[in-house]
């Protein structure tokens, strides 16, 4: 973006020394991240670059940390559960954020905005209080270290974001147009799947991509209620980094990280 011609040279050095900044800030909080990507392909198992690697040569890059992902079963069976307990979850929050929301909806709903906080208070609460308070409530009912337990918990998670994105679109959804279908003699079941549902779609997916990505990625409560046989990719990567640290780890990142990616662009 261009600054108009009557800027001063005080006001465009102010400009420039903003945009380097933001760039910096930028930078922080990606580098990080996008540091992981090439590091996976290191031909040796270290976190570190090495000198082939800095001088890009051929010999030092490797794919064997991704066919080691494939291969070791545990890193498999972790990448079977967390997509199956990711899409269960994400059905069941997205089911019942979409419900919430077309309640919530209504300005006559009696404790609206304490139902709301309630709703929400998932994403406020710290999630080490949560898991905690997880694990002895399912523990009573025989549901902890169960795949049920642990998709209930991520459902649980996952809903207030579906809240949210549903309820920020029906802010602007025209009610007449329910009323109408109900004048013309349709069910509510009926209107809501040929009217509402198809205006308010792009909140009801947002809402549950951002539910699927909470669930994918939660490794707090997968260390409370999770057991053996239900281990996820995070409490596999957790686990590798106290017990056996393997450049593995790095290429489950980065196959994160391009998930991440996606459904961002989605």
């Amino acid at each position: 973006m261009a600054l108009p011609k009557y800027c001063t040279p005080m006001e465009r050095v102010g400009f420039a020394g903003f945009r380097i900044f933001c760039a910096a800030v930028l930078f922080f909080l990606v580098a990080p991240i996008i540091i992981i990507v090439p590091l996976s392909f290191n031909a040796t198992p270290y976190f570190s670059f090495t000198e082939g690697m800095l001088t890009l040569d051929p010999s030092a890059y490797s794919l064997r940390w991704y066919q080691d992902m494939i291969d070791n079963p545990q890193w498999f069976t972790a990448l079977k559960n967390s997509t199956y307990i990711a899409v269960a979850a994400t059905i069941i929050s997205t089911v019942l954020g979409t419900i919430a929301a077309l309640g919530l909806a209504n300005s006559k709903m009696p404790f609206r905005n304490t139902v709301l906080a309630l709703l929400i208070s998932p994403m406020i609460v710290p999630v080490i209080i949560s898991a905690a308070g997880m694990y002895f409530f399912y523990t009573r009912f025989g549901l902890s270290q169960t795949y049920l337990g642990i998709i209930l918990a991520h459902a649980a998670l996952g809903t207030p974001f579906v809240v949210i994105t549903v309820t920020a679109t029906l802010s602007g959804f025209d009610h007449s147009l329910v009323r109408a279908g109900a004048s013309l003699g349709a069910t509510p079941v009926y209107t809501f799947f040929k009217v509402t549902f198809p205006l308010i779609r792009p909140g009801v997916i947002s809402g549950g991509l951002f539910a699927f990505g909470t669930s994918f990625d939660e490794v707090v409560v997968a260390l409370f209620i999770a057991g053996v046989e239900q281990r996820t990719i995070p409490r596999q990567m957790w686990s590798g980094i106290r017990e056996q640290i393997s450049p593995t780890i790095l290429a489950v990142a980065s196959v994160l990280i391009l998930m991440s990616v996606m459904l961002l662009l989605t």
